[in-house]
């Protein structure tokens, strides 16, 4: 996986998806119509911004804070997909299937995010060409991140998976002032992410804490150790 092509891709987003550029992109009739049917939504911790199974009838765009993407698996275990920070969008793949949400979207913390109607979401991709771009990209890159986690989960062990997911948490997520990663995981969520009972999880963690790869406070994480890691997760980042 390459957190620098997410990273730009992410940015190139932010530079499309905002007041500004849609003013100068957009025709008057289209920027007043933006204006009037977006909308910002607030979501505490917890919250849940759609469920797996409904009908979409919009995109969200988060402004602040982090959400996660996960599917109920057939004997009831939650297996989470991905994780949405501040500047990226979800909705957008079942808008354009067709479909109903093929997960369901929670708030990790506090979050604030602009929906815009589904019907307005897809009239911008006709009319703007840089939004219907970065889609694009963000599509594609989306597409080899899915085909990642399947060599990811099939020819890794548990620790090396273990390694890797908090490398890219990091990556991904920042650091807040004391080092810790911008999430708080259950262990229990830690393991659906890199597909192992929960009891190995904690057990791995452990093994990690002792041999000082990372410091633990509950359920926040600091990793001390970046090149043990990266060679045993055998990642580039």
């Amino acid at each position: 996986m390459s957190l620098e092509k997410h990273a730009m891709i992410e940015e190139r987003l932010r530079q499309v998806f905002n007041d500004q550029t849609f003013k100068e992109s957009l025709s008057a009739e289209d920027f007043n119509a933006y204006l009037t049917q977006k909308k910002t939504l607030n979501f505490h911790k917890g919250g849940i911004l759609f469920e797996d199974g409904e009908i979409p009838d919009g995109v969200y765009f988060l402004n602040k804070g982090t959400a996660k993407l996960s599917k109920q698996g057939v004997y009831g275990k939650d297996q989470i997909l991905r994780f949405i920070k501040e500047g990226d969008m979800i909705g957008y793949r079942a808008i354009l299937c067709g479909e109903n949400f093929q997960a369901a979207a929670e708030a990790m913390t506090d979050v604030e995010a602009t929906f815009l109607p589904s019907e307005l979401f897809l009239h911008l991709l006709e009319v703007m060409p840089a939004l219907s771009f970065v889609m694009l990209q963000k599509i594609a890159f989306e597409l080899g991140e899915s085909s990642n986690t399947v060599t990811f989960l099939a020819q890794k062990t548990v620790r090396e998976r273990l390694a890797e997911i908090l490398l890219l948490l990091e990556q991904k997520l920042g650091t807040d002032p004391e080092g810790f990663i911008k999430i708080s995981l259950t262990r229990e969520e830690i393991a659906n992410i890199i597909g192992t009972a929960t009891e190995s999880a904690i057990r791995l963690i452990s093994e990690f804490k002792q041999d000082k790869l990372i410091e633990v406070e509950g359920r926040n994480i600091k990793i001390l150790n970046h090149e043990k890691l990266v060679r045993l997760g055998h990642v580039t980042l």
